[in-house]
Order: C-alpha cells, then structure tokens, then sequence
C-alpha cells in the first residue's frame, strides 16, 4: 500500500515558506526594539504544540537576551470546533515572575478566549508584563475583545494547517501554510 503525501490534502497555500520568513524578520526586529531598554528577564512563553515550529524561528533572529518556556493549554475539542472552557495542563512555576517581561508565542488566534485568558492568568502570578505575539489572526471568529501586541498576518476564516498548525496531529511540519480541503475535516 502506498503512503499518501500529505501534501494532497491542501486546498491551496495561503502563505509560503518566503513570506514566513518575512514575517518572522518583521516581527523578531519589532520584539527586539521594544525589549532592547527594559532591564528585565525576557521570557518567550510558547503555548505548545502550534507555536513550537514559529518560535523557533523568532528567537534565532531576535538578537535581545531571552529565555524560553512553555505552557499547554487545551482549548479545543475534537474537531474544528472550539471547546467551552480552558484547561491549563501544563502551567509555568518561576519564582523571578517580577523581573519578568513574558511574551506568549501562539501559532494562531481564533476566539481570543485562550490568550485574553492567559494574559490575564500571567499578570495575577505576578509577570512585570504580559504581551502577545501571533503568526496568524482569525479576527472574523474573535468571541472576547482581544488584539495581539504583534501579529504576523491576518488571515480568512478557513481552516489552516502547517508550519507547526494541525488537524488531528498531522501536518505541523509543512514549511507552509496552507488551507486544508474540506473533505478531509468533513468525514
């Protein structure tokens, strides 16, 4: 039996390994601008498994000192479709949270629920700052008043996989970004 690419399962590609790039050098440029006088602990918050792949490539061009943690945090439910209420299943324990500047790394914003969450959750542990960085925004299916610090592109309301994005655990390792065909959600 022969193995499929996983490559055919993509509409079309939305944003390309180039324009990735592009937006990475914007955004680590804008980070390291606002971070380079602040005199505290920089710390890139990644909420795993979606930002792993888009964080590591910002903070080999960010050129301020950082530290890098993660936190996991279960939104979603089977599907396409957002759950109800967020589940931290893996939080951050430091004890320097005061002379810590955090910046949360997500892959994507949708509702806006998980990182007005988080942003708020960071701030009462503590965290001298809070602020947010995304590759992508969804704001036709924003649910709460939110707005990330930086935003790497604004993109349609259609379902994304790639460059560390998933459905059900495949494709995070596409160099891209690409729209999904319905036929593979819609089974």
């Amino acid at each position: 039996m022969a193995i499929k690419n996983i490559k055919d399962d993509i509409e079309k590609i939305l944003i390309g390994e180039e324009r990735i790039e592009e937006i990475v050098g914007r955004i680590s440029a804008q980070i390291d601008e606002y971070y380079k006088d602040r005199g505290s602990r920089l710390l890139l918050l990644g909420i795993l498994k979606g930002s792993v792949v888009f964080m590591g490539d910002l903070m080999k061009k960010i050129t301020v000192p950082v530290e890098i943690d993660f936190m996991k945090v279960s939104t979603y439910g089977s599907g396409t479709t957002s759950g109800g209420s967020i589940n931290i299943l893996l939080d951050l324990y430091r004890k320097d949270l005061p002379n810590t500047d955090i910046l949360i790394v997500e892959d994507i914003i949708d509702s806006g629920k998980t990182l007005s969450y988080l942003v708020e959750y960071l701030k009462l542990k503590g965290a001298k700052s809070v602020r947010t960085c995304t590759l992508l925004d969804k704001p036709e299916r924003r649910e709460v008043d939110f707005e990330a610090d930086w935003v790497g592109a604004v993109i349609p309301n259609e379902f994304v996989v790639g460059y560390g994005l998933d459905y059900d655990e495949k494709y995070r390792a596409l160099p891209f970004v690409g729209v999904l065909k319905p036929e593979v959600y819609n089974i």
